[in-house]
């Protein structure tokens, strides 16, 4: 598909009664949740990566308390940490999309990542597969999620990220995966700052960031850095509800990090000799003359920020 057909397309569902039920059928049928199991499979991954670096700075999941930023059609994320024995997770959404479908079959999915979630995150096995056991038990019954995980995962939507109800030092994590590309610089500013807030000293921040043009994703015939041709009085014209994208480089989530006071702790962000061909090849707007090409071109960045301050008891 040219991705200015799914742009335009989207940009009419999220102004038109009814778009955002049928933007969610076509995804079922023709996008990302078309193959759920390779979807579910991909968020498995990603939630390796994240408690893998959490535990490299020392953090434990058991008894951790985490806040998610952007929950998503299904709780990957914080059900994974449920069963790894996390004390609490809450996760906020701006939309409530979390769609009970999904929910029942992202947990029937997650019975073939038991041994990984183990593995991953340092838990006993069959403390896993026996939390597992109640959670399908209650689902099967009917209770809804923060029934059906014990009282531990939290779901909040409409909920905003920028201002919750959370007291303050109450989590030791806020995470995010593949979010914080999809909201508005200001806003994400205000996230960092509300974490601020209701980390506690020595907290962590883990954010996910994937910084490239996700019309890519769509169209073969375009790279990831394709949306960098265009100011943004014309990127405008292409964001939509369904799919807006702030075009923001890697290094300035970082850098929005370090300002706010944050240490950072890990910073992945690399030039890679693919993106830095594509880059020499392609106009490039004005706008964007400032930033170095070994910075320009990073499609994605995972980073750590620690809030300063003693370490909370979750981290040893």
């Amino acid at each position: 598909m040219h991705w200015r057909v799914k742009g335009a397309v989207q940009k009419v569902l999220g102004v038109m009664p009814g778009g955002t039920a049928l933007h969610y059928r076509l995804q079922r049928r023709f996008g990302g949740l078309s193959n759920f199991d390779r979807e579910l499979s991909m968020k498995v991954d990603d939630w390796k990566i994240m408690i893998g670096h959490l535990r490299q700075t020392g953090l434990r999941i058991e008894d951790s308390r985490l806040f998610e930023i952007g929950t998503g059609w299904y709780p990957t994320f914080p059900l994974a940490c449920y069963l790894a024995g996390a004390r609490r997770v809450i996760t906020y959404d701006l939309n409530r999309h979390l769609q009970p479908n999904l929910l029942r079959a992202c947990i029937a999915g997650l019975e073939r990542s038991l041994e990984l979630i183990a593995q991953t995150s340092g838990a006993a096995e069959a403390d896993i597969r026996a939390r597992y056991a109640r959670l399908q038990s209650a689902i099967a019954e009917g209770q809804d999620l923060e029934h059906a995980t014990e009282g531990v995962v939290h779901y909040r939507a409409p909920a905003d990220a920028t201002r919750t109800a959370l007291d303050e030092d109450e989590v030791d994590v806020v995470f995010s995966n593949s979010v914080l590309e999809h909201v508005p610089p200001e806003v994400i500013d205000a996230m960092y700052r509300e974490s601020q807030r209701i980390l506690a000293p020595g907290g962590l921040m883990f954010h996910s960031v994937n910084c490239g043009d996700h019309y890519a994703y769509v169209d073969r015939n375009i790279h990831q850095l394709n949306y960098l041709r265009y100011s943004d009085r014309q990127w405008k014209y292409w964001n939509n509800a369904f799919l807006y994208q702030n075009r923001m480089r890697a290094h300035e989530f970082v850098d929005r990090a370090v300002a706010m006071g944050y240490e950072i702790l890990l910073d992945t962000s690399t030039a890679r000799p693919q993106r830095l061909q594509e880059l020499a090849e392609m106009p490039v707007h004005p706008q964007f003359a400032s930033v170095p090409a070994e910075k320009l071109c990073i499609t994605s960045v995972d980073f750590i920020a620690r809030k300063l301050g003693p370490r909370p008891s979750a981290v040893s």
